[in-house]
């Protein structure tokens, strides 16, 4: 058997004479570094997905927190909600409350209500209607006329605020519908909102046309 320094004197040997061999082994080792290339290049790609399969993990725990975060956000928003809720009924509460017993006059207390017909009818503009009543149609004798007009998809609806309601109330705001037609030529819905409502203001309303929503609902 040939020992390892006359391999190597054989191999010198042959890349000297042989012109063939020579292209043979340069080639082969060509290939060869092509190989390990390849292998450092597979090794590198499985790297990269096992990062990318950790990235997508860490991912998919990401956007399972912010889908907790939005269903807590959502809870909070609905607790807000409410809480503004109750707080406005609140409000109006005590503002029906105070008048009644004369901590606030009926102007301050119009003042203070006068979003309630906003949230009501659901518009955000209520403009004062007046008019020079000569033949004493509402009241019984000449005098200035005046109520809350809204217009919502053509409709014209008179609203009165009152902190308590009678049939009177209803009459009147009956008698400001009649002369608000004579002078418009349209005939208008009649809203009352108010805060404590007498039991016959229900039956007059209803005998009338004149539609009451309370403010608050309170026990006489």
């Amino acid at each position: 058997m040939a020992s390892m320094d006359e391999v190597k004197k054989l191999v010198l040997k042959l890349l000297e004479e042989d012109v063939e061999f020579r292209h043979m082994l340069m080639g082969f080792m060509g290939f060869k570094e092509i190989l390990d290339r390849i292998t450092r290049l597979e090794e590198r790609f499985a790297k990269l997905e096992e990062r990318q399969q950790i990235l997508e993990e860490h991912f998919a725990k990401l956007e399972e927190r912010f889908a907790d975060l939005e269903s807590r956000f959502a809870r909070l928003e609905e607790r807000q909600q409410k809480l503004e809720e109750e707080m406005s009924r609140f409000r109006r509460t005590i503002t029906v409350i105070a008048h009644r017993f004369g901590v606030i006059s009926e102007g301050a207390f119009r003042e203070a209500i006068s979003y309630v017909v906003e949230e009501t009818l659901g518009v955000a503009r209520v403009e004062r209607w007046t008019c020079r009543d000569d033949e004493g149609l509402v009241y019984g004798y000449p005098t200035v006329v005046e109520v809350d007009v809204v217009v919502r998809d053509d409709v014209h609806i008179l609203v009165e605020v009152k902190s308590r309601v009678s049939k009177g109330d209803v009459a009147i705001l009956h008698r400001k519908g009649f002369l608000y037609e004579r002078r418009v030529n349209l005939k208008p819905r009649l809203l009352i909102v108010g805060g404590f409502i007498d039991r016959d203001a229900y039956e007059a309303a209803s005998k009338l046309g004149v539609e009451i929503r309370p403010i608050v609902r309170l026990e006489e």
